[in-house]
């Protein structure tokens, strides 16, 4: 299907093919198509598995420069390709003749709908994207960020039977940090696989919420620690405030939010809850507020990672040009897909490299 232009209304030739409005010069554009990711292994976690993340392209044209991004949507963010699609069909961003009134524009299209965190991230990557093409600068330089200053990020390595863990081991092995799938019975056996495998490589765990107990978890967290972990991330269903609370305070490790934490305002709610957020664009609603909660957390002394859904490298790298500013990040998902649509930020040596494109740092190759 062609790119749908959400300023128009859209109507669909006897084959479904969109209609496409032509662009007017001086105005943001926008247009946008469903895309299905592929992904190399089936995704297990705690609560669901799945083997396609729904997905859709956005496009953000301004005298004829065009701006990327992307909307993923796995189970848990509760949008689907119905939801995304109504949403940007709503938009009229040909009101704006000014497209570096980002703050006016994202405001905007915050406040047509509630929730639609991906949707609105979509629009956010690809207008950072259409301003670095206008500056010429990539993002983390406008940022004045030091690319140098990235860490490694982890390779994520799912619930699975023992056979693939091991075969996902082996394709993590240019990696410097693992992260490992937890809250079924295999907890123990997969990391025991890994460190026979990989008997010194950091592991950073992430449980999806899938512990039951705060005993268990607490153990958990000290058996872990003697098996070289960094952090455990999202112990508890979401709701369990008070138990994350009393794990933190007796765990040796840190406990990092990640479902339980959304938008900016989570923060303040979490200090003391959690050690640390994981920040998403997906959920954020883009690379604009997501530095808005780096520079938060930070004043208030918590770890911060930057990760990602299963993505294209447009969104991944989006989210890359934020990683001078944390702690660890988780920067896989564009690697665990197999029909990516763009070249961006890569791994060297296990290490976030970032590259002196304009933009977000993409190239669309598909």
């Amino acid at each position: 299907m062609g790119l749908i232009a959400a300023s128009a209304p859209i109507s669909l030739s006897a084959t479904g093919s969109a209609t496409r409005k032509v662009a007017k010069r001086g105005t943001l554009n926008l247009s946008f198509k469903p895309y299905e990711l592929q992904l190399r292994h089936a995704f297990n976690l705690a609560r669901y598995s799945r083997t396609t993340t729904p997905d859709v392209q956005v496009q953000l044209e301004y005298d004829g420069i065009v701006g990327y991004g992307e909307c993923s949507m796995p189970p848990y963010l509760g949008e689907t390709v119905e939801s995304v699609t109504q949403f940007l069909s709503k938009l009229d961003l040909s009101q704006f003749t000014d497209p570096f009134r980002l703050e006016d524009i994202l405001a905007y299209v915050d406040s047509v709908a509630q929730g639609n965190r991906a949707a609105k991230a979509g629009v956010d990557i690809a207008l950072h994207d259409l301003l670095g093409k206008i500056m010429g600068q990539p993002w983390y330089k406008i940022w004045g960020l030091n690319p140098e200053a990235t860490p490694n990020t982890s390779f994520t390595i799912g619930i699975d039977t023992e056979d693939v863990v091991r075969q996902k081991v082996k394709e993590a092995s240019p990696y410097k940090v693992i992260k490992v799938k937890m809250g079924l019975d295999k907890d123990q056996q997969t990391i025991n696989i890994i460190r026979e495998m990989m008997p010194d490589v950091p592991i950073c765990v992430d449980v999806n919420q899938g512990w039951k107990t705060k005993e268990h978890a607490l153990e958990m967290c000290h058996w872990l620690k003697e098996r070289g972990c960094l952090f455990v991330e999202q112990p508890f269903d979401k709701t369990w405030i008070d138990e994350t609370a009393w794990l933190r305070e007796h765990s040796p490790l840190p406990i990092i939010a990640d479902e339980a934490f959304q938008r900016l305002p989570d923060i303040l709610r979490f200090k003391g809850v959690y050690d640390g957020i994981n920040i998403k664009l997906m959920k954020s609603t883009g690379m604009h507020e997501a530095h808005k909660m780096v520079t938060l957390a930070r004043a208030l002394g918590m770890k911060v990672m930057i990760g990602c859904m299963t993505e294209t490298s447009c969104a991944v790298t989006a989210a890359a040009n934020l990683a001078p500013l944390v702690d660890y990040a988780d920067l896989d998902g564009n690697l665990l897909i197999a029909n990516d649509r763009f070249k961006g930020m890569t791994v060297v040596n296990g290490k976030v490299t970032l590259h002196d494109i304009p933009g977000i740092g993409v190239k669309l190759i598909n």
